[in-house]
């Protein structure tokens, strides 16, 4: 049984694990995790600008802002990173 993973609070700053890599393919981009050995794919090329702008932001919901997600796809991009967040991709960027 698999449990839902909670969206990600928009309104935070996060960022790329150190140990995550990002290779840009032509359906989205493929994210390895060089300690957790995890590969996670994006297939949406506005959340792989969401995901690259993440450390420039001051929050995701920023990140989200200036790659053109409307509002009404905030929910849906919350919890792509959110399930990000969840395999240890993203983590949280403290002040």
């Amino acid at each position: 049984m698999t449990r839902p993973v909670p969206d990600l609070d928009l309104d935070r700053a996060w960022d790329l694990h150190p140990q995550v890599s990002v290779r840009p393919e032509p359906f989205g981009a493929l994210l390895y995790h060089f300690g957790t050995r995890k590969l996670s794919f994006l297939k949406d090329r506005r959340l792989l600008e969401v995901v690259r702008s993440l450390g420039e932001a001051p929050t995701a919901r920023e990140a989200c802002s200036r790659a053109g997600v409307p509002a009404a796809d905030l929910p849906r991009f919350g919890a792509a990173l959110g399930a990000l967040a969840g395999s240890s991709m993203l983590v949280e960027r403290t002040p």
